[in-house]
């Protein structure tokens, strides 16, 4: 029996045939014509905005106070010296910090009644720093403790302010871990004990691994928030960025030194910013793939 005729009785509809691929030379002009459009709604936007502030009575006073590159270049080496004490405090604390509150969300997550006296602490722990603004434990901890002079202790505000800020964010970054812990299913910890390992030894091997990966883009927005934090201790002294800026403003009168250290702040925190982004976005694309 031969085949159907294109067309004739029995045969496929030519007009129901699949249509030949579009050519590819369009493709730009699609996408050209939407980023134009973005282009110059940015453009119109901004711009209106610049036009509206720079057309203030008060703008070149502004600028005079704000923006002069006289006082910007007498004050960058300070600022930076400053800034440089800054990002060496960052690191410090941000080290303490996730291994402190790991210890309390490991703490808070263990099972049995023996460690019930630990889950409590932690609790409280917990309640405690997160409810105290970081501000007000930088000055209790970075007057207080100093003004106390006990002995065998050291007495620089720089250490017990830094030790304030490891506390509270210790307090935030347990959470974070604990969420992580959390969310790893029964069945790990179910699997781990049937081969024989204890409550300890699951946590350690079967549980944190999984969990820390669940919250590495959690844990990388408490990183950029920290970057900017350590700016606290200078309400206590501490010659960091803010600090120096602070001292050029006071001998002069003028504010430039001020968005120097903005400026530096912003060169630090926008690309960690935008590797947690990155971090985030791949986080979700591996997501997506292990559910499909």
């Amino acid at each position: 029996m031969s085949d159907p005729v294109p067309g004739g009785p029995g045969g496929p509809d030519p007009s129901r045939r699949p249509r030949p691929p579009r050519s590819r030379s369009g493709d730009w002009r699609a996408a050209a014509v939407p980023a134009a459009i973005s282009a110059a709604s940015i453009a119109v936007v901004f711009g209106l905005i610049g036009w509206w502030v720079t057309s203030a009575e008060q703008w070149p006073r502004i600028v005079a106070q704000f923006f002069s590159l006289h006082a910007m270049q007498v004050s960058f080496p300070r600022v930076l010296q400053g800034f440089w004490v800054s990002m060496q405090i960052w690191v410090v604390v941000l080290l303490a910090t996730a291994v402190w509150g790991l210890v309390l969300a490991v703490l808070r997550s263990l099972r049995g009644p023996v460690f019930a006296p630990f889950r409590l602490m932690v609790v409280i722990y917990i309640d405690l720093f997160r409810g105290i603004p970081a501000l007000l434990l930088v000055l209790l901890f970075g007057f207080g403790i100093p003004a106390l002079n006990l002995p065998g202790l050291p007495n620089s505000g720089l250490f017990w302010g830094a030790v304030a800020m490891v506390l509270s964010y210790a307090a935030y970054v347990a959470e974070i871990y604990r969420s992580g812990i959390d969310a790893v299913h029964e069945g790990q910890r179910a699997a781990a004990q049937s081969l024989g390992l204890t409550e300890w030894q699951t946590m350690v091997w079967a549980i944190l691994p999984q969990a820390l990966r669940n919250v590495l883009p959690a844990l990388m927005n408490i990183v950029v928030a920290l970057q900017k934090d350590v700016a606290l201790l200078s309400v206590i002294g501490v010659r960091d960025a803010v600090r120096e800026a602070q001292i050029y403003t006071a001998q002069t009168f003028n504010y430039s030194s001020l968005v120097v250290a903005a400026a530096l702040f912003m060169l630090a925190t926008v690309p960690m910013a935008r590797l947690a982004d990155w971090v985030t976005r791949r986080d979700r694309a591996r997501r997506l793939q292990v559910a499909g």
